[in-house]
């Protein structure tokens, strides 16, 4: 039977050492990006999916609660409309931001 050898003390140079730590900082980053550009894309899709429902709303006169932090805000549908379309246009714009990071 042939037993290989357990790997023994490699040396590794400097220059190497801050490849391998420049791969796995850009790694790392790269994984963190893609988790930060998911979560902007489903925020758009809900902004999306807000306002179409809120075009399907026959009762303009309704207040619309509209959630700016921890808090709720009553607006008017049209505020609301305009709130979602700015928050779409933002989103979109961090979106690309990030994707050309």
């Amino acid at each position: 039977m042939i037993f290989k050898k357990a790997a023994e003390d490699v040396n590794v140079t400097f220059e190497d050492q801050q490849k391998i730590n420049k791969f796995a900082r850009n790694t790392n980053r790269m994984s963190e990006l893609k988790d930060e550009i998911e979560a902007k894309k489903k925020s758009l899709q809900n902004l999306e999916d807000a306002s179409d429902d809120l075009m399907m709303c026959e009762d303009d006169a309704m207040l619309i609660p509209y959630q700016i932090g921890d808090v709720f805000i009553s607006h008017s549908q049209e505020e609301t409309q305009e709130m979602l379309e700015a928050g779409k246009v933002t989103n979109q714009t961090l979106c690309v931001y990030v994707c050309c990071a």
